[in-house]
């Protein structure tokens, strides 16, 4: 019986596909002379049959009344990427550095008024009384009981001294839950390391000293904005 992918997913599959094929195209060079692999054709499709299945795995959360859906669907493509290079035997060490590298060129590729933008958007007062909501959601019974899968998190506000301009504490994370359901754990650091470009893309700085994927009781996200050029 075919594995079934989720309609909310369905309806955005087709967009989730040509993003993956467009940060396999920027990987090409890079999977050719860091990770030795020839038949990049091929490998190419592998990646893309992964992600089919990657896509039957993918937890709903609510869809677009969750701002994780979003996360999902923009990060979990590297999860097939990491399973078909590591069967290559590609370190893990490389894998990282194909991902982090690929995916910052596909995030330069949108033109940088709209980056920096939608970091502004981010950034505001409004979307951080979003946070407040949607941190406070996700911790409650109903909404854990509801999708399992699901993130859930703190939003910190600064105290005195403190340099950044608010921050979330993530006390379970959806990705370590994908990973330990569907043996990905060795490669979930990886996508850990995805997150620094994609805030810096946008003009925000992220500190981050631990995380839960790394054995902490909680991932310490910090933002500030990145001093303007």
């Amino acid at each position: 019986m075919a594995e079934i992918i989720h309609q909310f997913y369905e309806s955005h599959r087709d967009a989730m596909q040509e993003a993956m094929r467009h940060r396999l195209e920027l990987a090409e060079t890079m999977l050719r002379k860091r990770a030795h692999l020839s038949d990049i054709n091929r490998i190419k499709q592998e990646v893309m049959d992964e992600f089919d299945i990657v896509l039957t795995q993918m937890p709903y959360v609510g869809g677009t009344t969750n701002r994780m859906s979003d996360f999902f669907m923009r990060l979990l493509g590297f999860m097939a990427i990491s399973r078909v290079l590591r069967r290559h035997g590609v370190s893990l060490s490389v894998i990282g550095d194909i991902e982090r590298e690929s995916y910052q060129a596909q995030l330069l590729c949108m033109p940088e008024g709209e980056r920096l933008a939608a970091g502004q958007q981010f950034m505001s007062p409004e979307n951080q009384a979003l946070l407040r909501e949607q941190a406070a959601q996700s911790a409650t019974i109903s909404h854990q009981q509801a999708f399992p899968e699901d993130f859930v998190y703190d939003f910190v506000a600064p105290g005195p001294g403190d340099n950044f301009e608010f921050g979330i504490n993530y006390k379970a994370c959806g990705f370590c839950k994908f990973a330990a359901c569907h043996g990905d754990k060795e490669i979930l650091p990886n996508i850990c390391g995805l997150d620094f470009v994609a805030y810096a893309a946008r003009g925000i700085h992220l500190e981050r000293t631990q995380t839960l994927a790394g054995g902490a009781s909680h991932c310490d996200f910090r933002f500030s904005k990145l001093p303007a050029n």
